[in-house]
C-alpha cells in the first residue's frame, strides 16, 4: 500500500498504481466526472498514470490552470491529428498550449491552409474527439524516436531529438497520430467538446528569420458547448 496526501492534509491509502482518476472515483462519482488532470508531488500528470510511491495528489478540474493547460496541449495534438488525416504530406513543427487555447506550427508543403479551410480543419477534430482516443504515453530510446520519425519523413521533430538526451524521450498517441511529447495531457479526447480554429499566421521555425517560415494555426476549446 501507498500513502496519498491530500490538499487538506489528510492521507489516505490505495494500493501501488493506482491512478489520479481512481482516486477522483474513490471520493466521488461526480468529481470524477469533472477532473481532467492531477498534480502528484507538484508535477502535472495525466489521470491514468500509476502512482507507485508515498506521494502527495491535487486533483485539477476546468477551473484550475494546470487541467486547462492539459486540456489545451491535448487540444494541440488533436488538431495535429486532424491535419495529418486532412493533409497526408503535412510535416509537424510544436504544438503547445498557451495562456488561452493553442496553436500548432505545420508545415503543409505545396498546400497553403488558409482562414476558409479552419471550418473543415474543426469538424474533423470533433469528429475525432467524439471517438474518445485514449492518449498512450510510452518512454522511447533516442535511436528509435529518430528511426520512427525518420522513417515518416518528419524532418522537424528529427531536429529537436537529435538535441535530446537518450531515456528522457517519451510520445504519445491517440488514434493514428504520435507525436514527440513531454506532456501533460488529457487521459482522453472524451471532454474536448467545444473547438474554434481562431487564426493563420507565419512563424519562422524555432523563431529563427533564417529558417524556414510555417503555417501557425491558433485554436481554443472548452468541455462545453455554452
Amino acid at each position: 500500500m501507498i500513502k496519498i496526501t491530500f490538499p487538506d492534509g489528510s492521507v489516505r491509502e490505495f494500493e501501488a498504481g493506482v491512478t489520479g482518476l481512481q482516486i477522483a472515483e474513490s471520493i466521488s462519482a461526480r468529481l470524477a466526472q469533472d477532473v481532467l488532470a492531477c498534480s502528484v508531488n507538484d508535477e502535472i500528470v495525466e489521470l491514468n498514470r500509476p502512482i507507485m510511491e508515498d506521494s502527495t495528489i491535487r486533483l485539477h478540474k476546468w477551473e484550475d490552470e494546470q487541467a486547462k493547460h492539459a486540456f489545451w496541449h491535448t487540444s494541440a495534438h488533436l488538431l495535429a491529428e486532424a491535419l495529418q488525416e486532412l493533409y497526408p504530406n503535412i510535416q509537424f513543427g510544436i504544438g503547445p498550449a498557451i495562456e488561452n487555447g493553442f496553436y500548432y506550427d505545420v508545415d503543409p508543403g505545396e498546400t497553403t491552409i488558409k482562414e476558409g479551410d479552419l471550418a473543415n480543419i474543426e469538424k474533423k477534430m470533433a469528429e475525432l474527439a467524439a471517438k474518445k482516443e485514449a492518449l498512450v504515453r510510452q518512454d522511447i530510446s533516442k535511436e528509435d524516436a529518430l528511426k520512427m520519425f525518420g522513417d515518416r519523413g518528419e524532418t522537424y521533430k528529427c531536429e529537436l531529438i537529435s538535441e535530446l538526451e537518450d531515456g528522457t524521450i517519451t510520445t504519445y498517441t491517440q488514434g493514428a497520430f504520435t507525436d514527440l511529447c513531454r506532456g501533460p495531457h488529457l487521459a482522453s479526447t472524451a471532454p474536448i467538446k467545444a473547438i474554434k480554429l481562431t487564426a493563420v499566421a507565419g512563424a519562422y521555425w524555432r523563431g529563427q528569420e533564417d529558417r524556414k517560415q510555417l503555417t501557425r494555426i491558433y485554436g481554443i476549446s472548452f468541455p462545453k458547448k455554452k
